[in-house]
């Protein structure tokens, strides 16, 4: 054997077909003054797993759902809002018994979001409201 140095391959450098096309469109200026060039791409440090969810919401114009926790009291405090428009004062008392019960059904479960604790509603003053401000919208 020989101790001389073996010659070196001349480094040929194959383009592959998807590099082609790229650099081809680069070549027609089909990436020029796309928007956002040279702004940074948004919430691309955000490590939040619901980021899709998120921009969803924001695109329709929605807002986020409560925990449950805080949809009950915000449900147990609009209950006569609610039963506004109710036509019946059995429909009204069901309305108010359903609310009771997953008031009571929350207590039994940790759900997520901070933890509030909602009483339950009593029924026959909720009823008793319902008739009093029907009859004074009546007449």
């Amino acid at each position: 054997m020989s101790d001389e140095p073996r010659p070196r391959r001349p480094q040929v450098r194959f383009e592959s077909w998807i590099d082609r096309q790229v650099r081809e469109a680069i070549e027609r200026g089909e990436f020029d003054n796309l928007p956002g060039m040279g702004k940074p791409i948004p919430n691309l440090g955000d490590r939040d797993e619901n980021w899709w969810i998120k921009q969803k919401l924001e695109r329709e114009g929605l807002k986020p759902p409560l925990p449950e926790s805080l949809a009950l009291r915000r449900e147990r405090e609009e209950i006569q809002r609610t039963l506004a428009d109710v036509p019946t004062e059995e429909r009204a008392r069901a309305i108010v018994v359903d609310l009771n019960e997953r008031i009571k059904e929350s207590w039994l479960r940790r759900g997520e979001g901070p933890m509030i604790v909602v009483s339950r509603l009593n029924v026959d003053q909720v009823i008793a409201e319902w008739r009093r401000r029907r009859s004074a919208a009546a007449g």
